[in-house]
């Protein structure tokens, strides 16, 4: 592969220290073995390490890759960077002699690198190729994307993975300027979205959910949340904990509703004659929400949004 360079954009790592205790690495479990699902720019992969045992193995996933290059500047043998999604995990690690770990991280969302970087084309803040994929490899860029997609299905995504009231007017927009000129700038598209947007909240870019929509199909971010979860949760030894960062009420919503999925069971009638002992167990009990506090966000304005869930593994029944 052919080394990537790596910008000199900052990244703030939200709910660092929160994250990785929550992980519960200590005592024996510090030499297990951990995921992070979504490397970024090392932050938790670093504070993960710190931790670790000499024989503890930390495998972490990513799809960018800029993000893969700067994890290749972790010189650690307890370390493995995978250039792929999270969603891929069991095989992955599978094809590693790996099938059961004692932690998984997933911070989801894009990092601030993506959206400083306006080569990558996630914000609106800096004209730049309307690009937008995670992993500029594979898949087409938003701008391919906009120049062919139907005008009812521009409206679904921009109203569904945007949350947008206006998605109807943005989308005939997109394809009325589409007729004249090819949209190939993130600039261009923001005009777009501001001439069609005729009201939006104070202090909110008109642009702020059409781009947040477009990105997250793009990517198939909430495809890939979804799977992953799966994912992790086959993966998780008795005991081990599931930590999810959401950065928007999409995400967070998935994340929450698997989570009660596996903490919840459905109770037989109380006036059937079954024992205490055979009653239906929960697969996993919900640790803690959490989101930064008021000093984190004022030194970091990004994590604002953040909500962070725990979960961890219970014990199947039987299991000694």
């Amino acid at each position: 592969m052919t080394p990537v360079a790596v910008p000199e954009f900052q990244h703030r790592t939200v709910l660092l220290d929160e994250a990785v205790d929550a992980l519960n690495l200590g005592g024996a479990r510090a030499d297990g073995i951990y995921i992070d699902g979504t490397f970024g720019r090392g932050g938790h992969s670093r504070l993960i390490l710190s931790k670790l045992g000499a024989n503890g193995r930390l495998f972490a996933f990513d799809k960018d890759l800029q993000a893969i290059a700067t994890a290749g500047q972790i010189d650690d043998a307890r370390f493995e960077i995978v250039h792929d999604s999270f969603a891929t995990m069991r095989s992955a690690l599978a094809a590693r002699g790996v099938t059961q770990v004692d932690g998984i991280l997933l911070d989801l969302g894009i990092s601030s690198p993506q959206v400083d970087d306006a080569a990558r084309g996630f914000s609106f803040r800096n004209d730049g190729p309307l690009d937008m994929r995670m992993d500029t490899t594979r898949g087409v860029s938003a701008a391919q994307w906009l120049a062919v997609e139907t005008e009812q299905q521009l409206e679904k995504v921009i109203r569904d993975y945007g949350e947008e009231r206006f998605a109807f007017q943005i989308a005939k927009a997109i394809v009325a300027r589409r007729a004249v000129e090819p949209i190939s700038s993130t600039r261009q598209l923001a005009a777009i979205v501001a001439n069609a947007v005729k009201t939006r909240e104070k202090g909110k870019d008109p642009a702020t959910r059409t781009f947040q929509a477009i990105r997250i199909f793009i990517n198939q971010e909430l495809e890939d949340l979804a799977a992953g979860l799966s994912e992790a949760y086959a993966m998780l030894a008795p005991g081990a904990r599931m930590v999810v960062i959401s950065f928007h009420s999409l995400e967070d919503r998935i994340v929450k509703q698997f989570l009660a999925s596996k903490a919840k069971v459905e109770q037989p009638d109380r006036r059937l004659p079954i024992r205490a002992v055979d009653l239906p167990q929960p697969l996993m009990k919900l640790v803690a929400k959490i989101k930064p506090s008021d000093a984190e966000v004022d030194a970091n304005p990004r994590a604002r949004s953040a909500v962070m869930r725990v979960a961890e593994r219970l014990p199947s029944k039987g299991a000694q």
